[in-house]
């Protein structure tokens, strides 16, 4: 079992069947992080603590250290525990989630269920126990009710989806000295980015973030969407061909680690 047969068995939805039991399913996964764990050793993601900092140095001076590496997967792995429990009480939440729309959030759900399972398997990996999971209150104090309002859990996913987009993007620097994570986040990355697209469409946004997000979100999650207007990328002006709202929304922007975590903190009791 090598890294790309781990990524290709955790996207495969008979791995995650709705034929065996709850329990069943969740020893399986449990089952499958340990293998994984065990199985990404060879292919690098263990080369940080094996590799001398003398060497490291000389070899890739521009490469971030290690512990920026493990807090980026640390980040990432408490933003994936999010998602992986909010729509996990979305789908048991009886009659919240209308039958049409319930095959979406199953399949979103069971990638984020797979997000935290390579994750926790990749820090582990690297000699770095994994974060236990936060307690979570999706109300965020009292400002939200998505269990009992269908647009507020929409709301929030769209939220938490595109903030898990530019975190992803914004981490990529503190996770390039490992070619092997990189590779597994960009596309994890990817995976979000579409969760995004089709949680936005479904409520009646465009799939992409143009200005001010499109004005169809609350000030509540302004936080997601601050620097989304930017229209000057690496000197070029983006607006100068098709004006301000295509140029802005023709390149997404990153958030900071920092910007991640105020965001999910809110979130967090």
């Amino acid at each position: 079992m090598n890294l790309l047969t781990i990524l290709d068995k955790l996207s495969d939805d008979k791995f995650f069947t709705t034929e065996t039991s709850r329990l069943g399913s969740l020893t399986s996964i449990s089952n499958f992080g340990k293998k994984a764990a065990v199985a990404v050793l060879p292919l690098g993601l263990g080369a940080m603590m094996t590799t001398n900092a003398k060497a490291e140095t000389l070899a890739a001076p521009s490469f971030a250290p290690a512990s920026a590496l493990t807090d980026a997967l640390q980040l990432a792995l408490v933003l994936e525990y999010l998602e992986d429990e909010y729509y996990r009480l979305g789908l048991e939440k009886s009659g919240l989630i209308p039958a049409n729309d319930r095959v979406v959030f199953n399949q979103i759900s069971k990638h984020e269920t797979a997000h935290v399972v390579f994750l926790k398997a990749a820090l582990t990996s690297l000699g770095e126990a994994p974060k236990a999971k936060p307690t979570f209150d999706f109300t965020a104090g009292g400002n939200f009710q998505p269990f009992t309002d269908y647009q507020q859990f929409m709301i929030l996913a769209q939220a938490f989806e595109d903030t898990g987009v530019r975190a992803y993007k914004g981490q990529a620097g503190n996770v390039a000295s490992n070619k092997a994570v990189l590779q597994a986040a960009l596309q994890i990355h990817s995976v979000e980015a579409r969760h995004a697209s089709k949680v936005r469409r479904m409520r009646a946004n465009k799939g992409w973030i143009e200005l001010k997000n499109g004005g169809n979100m609350p000030a509540a999650t302004d936080a997601v969407y601050a620097g989304e207007e930017l229209t000057v990328q690496a000197g070029y002006n983006t607006a100068a061909l098709f004006g301000a709202a295509a140029g802005s929304a023709s390149f997404d922007e990153t958030i900071t680690g920092a910007q991640a975590t105020a965001i999910a903190s809110l979130f967090i009791a």
